[in-house]
């Protein structure tokens, strides 16, 4: 089960620094230096951690699902 907490996290890291990169080539039109990939590498770990822990261990179905049956009655 590590193993693959361990493959999304290195994953999320890698697709986090792509989609970042592209954003700020055609967003901001800055040229992509080796400061602007440090900077987005610094930036996209903590989030892709952040986002493997905490939000992929949550079953937001159920909780959503008991919200929604609750308002009902």
């Amino acid at each position: 089960m590590e193993e693959v907490i361990f493959e999304f996290l290195i994953f999320g890291i890698i697709l986090g620094i792509t989609e970042d990169l592209i954003a700020i080539k055609f967003a901001a039109g800055v040229p992509i230096t080796f400061e602007v990939i440090g900077i987005v590498i610094l930036i996209a770990i903590p989030f892709a951690i952040i986002g493997e822990i905490i939000f992929d261990r949550i079953d937001f179905a159920t909780i959503l699902q008991n919200i929604f049956e609750k308002k009902k009655k």
